[in-house]
């Protein structure tokens, strides 16, 4: 029994070798999880069995993976992505699912998302609007053309209205700062992505209200000073009414205000049509303190090209833009195992689904234990370079003495074939 003893250690010995040596070698590979060797005795049967029965040796019972969590560190890729967590990334080679903890991802031709081994991310695409479609995860393309122009359709604005100004007997004139007491300007967009400004003039008619002028452009009727171009709702002004406490009552909500391009220039922008937007004042306010423009915004844009990537730490894929515009384009999908030490090794940093761990939990980033994402940075091997050095020279120990006991098991033969 002495050599079947020697012989499975040796074995064993070896196999752990084999598992410390594909460690060491992976060591700089990004995503890569360590593997353990375990072992377990073997026991010969016998009829007699009872408390003196001696083991045969030792064997291999299974090559389990450590999904330890591995150093996280930078890149200058802004597609590079390192999970925080447990999730693994879901990928599809051609109908083929298969997961991974390696994020060094780029763009192929035509602008799909993929790994170095030319298998498609998957994820949550986005509709027009930078919408996250949340569906069954599919193949993410990210667009690359320019991004168009938006109209105006929505401007908005606060401010707040000095309680202590005089009050205003005098007509309207933007050429005349006399007949105003605040104004402001913004910009908004036409069909073309053109910009405009957007003038904005404040004249207090009594004690709680407030007139309300627009230019645009600085377009003014010649003779009188009095806005071109642009009417509140059908007429050139509206009016704001607020209450002792200085809180606007009227209106009560955005007006419309129409922009009409060719009677502000018609050899400019005599071509483009009206431009009717949604205006809201209503966050404005009279209080006894200097006047002050509180937000302003505006949801129009001229045209601009794909200038950049960012990712999320919830996994949206955001494009920024040369116009200043930046848009949601996508989401990165995370798979969750109960077992991932049931996971079957396919290579090439990829892992496949089995019965012994379970069906994937698919979900966004930073749901349940999936983790939370960084971008320009990639996850480390996990592989404790020391550990495996001296795990190296322990198991180089262990086969010397396995072998050994064969060369010993060999003398003991030898005495007896020469009695």
């Amino acid at each position: 029994m002495g050599f079947q003893h020697g012989l499975s250690g040796l074995k064993a010995a070896s196999a752990k070798l084999d598992v410390t040596g594909n460690n060491i070698a992976n060591a700089n590979t990004v995503g890569f999880k360590q593997s353990q060797a375990q072992f377990s005795d073997v026991f010969a049967n016998s009829l007699g069995g009872g408390k003196n029965q001696i083991g045969i040796g030792t064997q291999v019972a299974a090559i389990a993976q450590e999904f330890a969590q591995g150093n996280v560190t930078s890149s200058d890729n802004p597609l590079d992505v390192a999970i925080t967590g447990n999730g693994f990334f879901r990928t599809n080679n051609n109908g083929t699912i298969s997961y991974t903890r390696n994020g060094q991802f780029h763009l192929d031709k035509d602008g799909f998302l993929v790994n170095a081994n030319s298998y498609n991310v998957t994820g949550f695409a986005a509709d027009a609007s930078g919408q996250i479609i949340p569906n069954i995860p599919v193949n993410l393309r990210l667009p690359t053309s320019d991004l168009t122009p938006k109209p105006t359709a929505n401007f908005a604005t606060g401010v707040n209205l000095d309680a202590r100004t005089s009050v205003t007997s005098v007509a309207f004139d933007a050429n005349n700062p006399l007949t105003y007491a605040h104004s402001t300007s913004g910009e908004i967009f036409d069909s073309l992505g053109n910009s405009h400004i957007l003038n904005l003039f404040f004249q207090k008619t009594n004690s709680t209200e407030w007139g309300v002028f627009a230019t645009v452009d600085g377009a003014v009727d010649t003779t009188n000073g009095l806005p071109l171009g642009v009417t509140f709702g059908g007429g050139g002004s509206t009016s704001l009414t607020f209450d002792s406490n200085g809180i606007m009552t009227t209106p009560t909500g955005p007006i419309d205000v129409t922009v009409d391009f060719q009677a502000i220039d018609a050899t400019k922008w005599g071509a483009i049509p009206d431009l009717t937007f949604s205006f809201d004042l209503t966050r404005s306010t009279q209080f006894g303190n200097k006047f002050g423009v509180n937000m302003m915004n505006q949801d129009g844009f001229t045209s601009g090209r794909l200038a950049g990537y960012s990712i999320s730490d919830n996994g949206e894929i955001r494009g920024s833009y040369t116009n200043g515009v930046t848009r949601t384009l996508g989401q990165l999908a995370l798979a969750g195992f109960s077992n991932p030490n049931g996971l079957k090794p396919m290579g090439n940093n990829q892992w496949a689904e089995t019965a012994e761990s379970g069906l994937p939990l698919i979900g966004t980033p930073e749901t349940g234990v999936l983790g939370s994402l960084q971008s320009s940075a990639v996850e480390e091997s996990n592989v404790d370079l020391t550990s495996e050095l001296v795990s190296l020279i322990m198991t180089q120990r262990v086969y010397q003495a396995n072998a050994k006991t064969i060369q010993t098991q060999d003398a003991v033969m030898q005495s007896i074939m020469n009695i």
